[in-house]
């Protein structure tokens, strides 16, 4: 009938390749998410997997892995090209290299991922802190942790433990207002120095 829809067509509507909006040298908010919404990434193994394959990523493009998130059937990430690379040929590279290992791994064949990845630039600090904050949160909402900084499949764990084979070290401007993401080596130092200097002044 004229008018109506069903599930299939607003499917494609929603699928429609709208243009990618790039710039140079721009960070951007980049989320994906698992055909059928399917929990492709619920185990720990594959979100190990797919983790090896962002690091391979790493070697053969250059950008900058500012925080992230793997949930089970999505995954965010802050991600910053190095000027002259492309975001949608680094993104490819990773959703179709692991599309390959997990059909390997199942036995499968056809599409892994849904629609096109999603990826919108952050414009100003205030929207990357919000950035942060929505990407840390996932796993809270989602009542996988109730602690945010327990997950272990995020940046803002790998940025606590100094593990910085998939995230970089946050930028000096951004640390003050992304506290959490300190190292807790850095965090404990700094606490022993105030106290001791607190101790030296009385």
């Amino acid at each position: 009938m004229p008018g109506s829809s069903n599930g299939r067509s607003d499917k494609r509507i929603r699928c429609v390749r709208q243009p990618r909006i790039i710039e140079d040298g721009a960070r951007y908010h980049v989320t994906a998410r698992a055909n059928r919404k399917e929990m492709i990434l619920d185990t720990s193994s594959m979100k190990e997997l797919f983790l090896s394959v962002v690091k391979r990523a790493k070697m053969k493009y250059e950008f900058r892995l500012e925080n992230f998130c793997i949930m089970g059937n999505h995954f965010h990430f802050i991600i910053q090209p190095s000027r002259g690379e492309c975001l949608s040929a680094i993104m490819r590279w990773i959703l179709s290299v692991f599309a390959m290992a997990f059909n390997k791994i199942k036995g499968f064949t056809g599409h892994v991922w849904g629609c096109r990845f999603f990826s919108r630039i952050i414009v100003n600090l205030r929207e990357l802190v919000q950035v942060f904050e929505y990407i840390d949160d996932n796993p809270v909402k989602a009542s996988q942790v109730k602690d945010r900084r327990e997950w272990r499949w995020g940046g803002l764990w790998h940025h606590r433990t100094g593990c910085r084979e998939i995230v970089e070290t946050p930028e000096i401007w951004l640390r003050p207002h992304i506290f959490e993401h300190e190292q807790l080596l850095v965090v404990v130092s700094a606490f022993i120095q105030r106290k001791a200097d607190e101790a030296g002044t009385l």
